[in-house]
């Protein structure tokens, strides 16, 4: 049985960035109560440096929002001002005999179309998850214009619209070419495994609709990580 505390540390959530690595869940592949208690103890999503809780983190919303649509107010959770002011007598009282965390069913119980989407989310979260097996990549590309009219902001935003797993856009800048025309110049990091930069080219960067602004572009630099 895992055992957290001071999550809302850093160190505490050091120690779920270490648990969580190479897993999906707390428990097993698929959401239990187990994540809702961590969830519950963790005040707010863990910074991107700790990408294995923030990710974990971001599957739990994701799973909660979804059965649970209605908007939420917020809510604020106190330490109350003295313990001699809690009352541990009333409280045994108010529970029913037997009453324990395991009877407690915050989703109801779940179809076989709840049970299909679960397993497409984790199947997709096992492909991310690849990051840990498979080499990376740093990779230049020169993206080029049609002309010198070709607005360059859109090109950007066309190029970093393109969404695969496994790729990541970095720092760009716009080189001069000549004649007033200037190239669009941006890193990227890949996964090897999940991304071939010649099928992203082809398949994605000049052809419909990216070929409106991109007439052509190629590899400067890839470098192995």
């Amino acid at each position: 049985m895992a055992v957290f505390t001071d999550l809302h540390t850093e160190t505490g959530l050091k120690s779920l960035e270490e648990y969580l690595s190479g897993k999906i869940y707390i428990s097993g592949d698929q959401l239990t109560k187990d994540d809702i208690k961590v969830y519950a103890a963790v005040l707010e999503k863990p910074d991107a440096a700790l990408a294995n809780a923030s990710r974990w983190y971001d599957t739990v919303s994701s799973s909660l929002a979804e059965r649970f649509p209605g908007k939420a107010a917020g809510v604020r959770i106190c330490a109350q001002a003295t313990p001699a002011d809690a009352a541990p007598a009333a409280a045994a009282e108010a529970a029913p005999a037997g009453d324990d965390d395991d009877d407690l069913d915050l989703f109801g119980e779940e179809t076989e179309e709840d049970k299909k989407v679960e397993e497409a989310r984790t199947a997709a979260y096992k492909a991310s998850m690849k990051t840990k097996e498979s080499g990376k990549s740093s990779v230049l590309l020169d993206v080029k214009p049609w002309d010198d009219e070709t607005d360059m902001k859109k090109l950007e935003e066309t190029v970093r619209s393109i969404e695969i797993p496994g790729l990541l856009w970095g720092a760009s800048k716009l080189v001069a070419v000549g004649y007033g025309i200037k190239k669009l110049q941006i890193m990227m990091t890949i996964i090897d495994d999940l991304v071939s930069v010649d099928t992203l080219i082809e398949e994605r960067l000049t052809v419909e609709p990216a070929n409106e602004y991109i007439q052509s572009c190629d590899i400067v630099a890839f470098n192995k990580i």
